[in-house]
């Protein structure tokens, strides 16, 4: 009874999560059939699992048990055991709440260039942040050939439109290569977030995805805003402008940056994440 509640509720769960449309905030919506098949596997051993129980209650004896002996877990403890770890996705889902992140976990982390050494959960992945870099999923040679087929893609254009779909590969394109964007025009959408390290730093973010939750980052540029401009922290702006280079004297180094010839508040976007295709 206990793997037919536990499974039928890694099926509920996983419904659940894709019907409120919060699964984007746990993986690369690219992934998506994964959930898929996930959900029909837990389904259709959810319904063995009831069968054998039903089974079990009228009486019926499998196999195993006419040959006089049970394999598996015996002892009571290791059934708790066993069913406590199976129960903790399903445990920890339901008592923590699924929220979207604004400046305030930028504020708590702070960030690095280009990845920092803080981990997620997960000793093997870092969270990133400014720069995405995917080199980490990739040899040398098939990160590098895949960034030349990247850049062929962007470097002939002199006016660069960042949306929700490209905004991860051009991020990481500009920052591997900046001085081949220098001097380009870009426009995209993201948070205002300020930073004062003995004078006051604007960039414009978005958090990102790139394969789950694990390797989530806070990715975007450097903003040099016109004088006259009003903006708030973690207000959602449209803004436009040319790509340059500018010293951001907390590192102690150039990052790409923009500077910015048109502002323009926006609404939050229903989804706040952008994800990275493969």
């Amino acid at each position: 009874m206990f793997r037919f509640l536990i499974l039928s509720g890694y099926f509920e769960w996983m419904m659940y999560l894709q019907v409120s449309g919060k699964l984007n905030q746990y993986i690369n919506v690219h992934y998506i059939y994964l959930v898929y098949l996930t959900m029909a596997l837990s389904l259709l051993l959810s319904l063995v699992q009831l069968k054998l129980w039903v089974e079990k209650s009228e009486g019926k004896e499998n196999d195993h048990h006419h040959h006089g002996h049970e394999h598996g877990l015996t002892k009571r403890s290791q059934k708790l055991a066993a069913y406590l770890l199976l129960s903790l996705p399903l445990i920890a889902g339901t008592l923590f709440p699924t929220i979207s992140l604004d400046t305030t976990i930028v504020e708590a982390k702070g960030f690095s260039f280009p990845v920092s050494k803080e981990s997620v959960g997960d000793p093997e992945m870092n969270t990133q942040y400014l720069k995405p870099d995917t080199s980490i999923y990739y040899n040398k040679d098939d990160y590098d050939k895949q960034m030349d087929e990247l850049l062929a893609k962007y470097q002939e254009n002199d006016v660069l439109q960042v949306i929700d779909e490209n905004y991860l590969e051009v991020m990481e394109l500009i920052y591997n290569y900046p001085n081949t964007f220098v001097g380009k025009k870009l426009s995209y959408d993201g948070f205002d977030y300020q930073t004062t390290k003995d004078q006051t730093y604007n960039f414009l973010f978005r958090f990102g995805i790139i394969h789950c939750v694990a390797d989530s980052g806070v990715f975007g540029l450097m903003m040099r805003l016109p004088e006259n401009a009003q903006v708030t922290n973690n207000q959602w702006l449209h803004v436009e402008g040319t790509i340059e280079l500018d010293y951001f004297e907390p590192f102690k180094r150039q990052l790409p940056a923009l500077a910015v010839e048109k502002i323009q508040p926006i609404e939050t976007p229903k989804n706040q994440y952008v994800y990275r295709s493969f």
